[in-house]
């Protein structure tokens, strides 16, 4: 794994030490906001362009991170179901123009 500042000097300071080794090897941890193309993160991590990911994705919702899956009770679940708010929606303008979303 490699890392490299675009300003060299610009990690140097000792007081502000917010990037650090992490636990599992090869991995490094910062904490506070990312942005990549962006200097006004507002999230953990904000990439503005293109990511190219050269493995696996995993997320909360995959089946590969979850266990004891079973079939539900679908009349209560659809019972469940009409008691939900549904609602419709359009971005914010400045929100769509900066997320490149044509049709807010």
């Amino acid at each position: 794994f490699f890392f490299q500042a675009s300003n060299p000097g610009q990690f140097e300071n000792d007081n502000d030490v917010l990037w650090q080794r992490g636990h599992v090897p090869e991995t490094i941890v910062y904490h506070g906001q990312v942005g990549i193309n962006t200097d006004a993160p507002d999230e953990a991590l904000v990439v503005c362009g293109n990511a190219k990911v050269m493995g696996r994705v995993m997320h909360p919702s995959d089946s590969r991170a979850k266990q004891n899956i079973r079939e539900v009770d679908t009349n209560e679940q659809l019972r469940r179901i009409t008691q939900m708010r549904l609602v419709e929606y359009d971005y914010k303008p400045e929100f769509a123009s900066v997320m490149g979303i044509k049709n807010t």
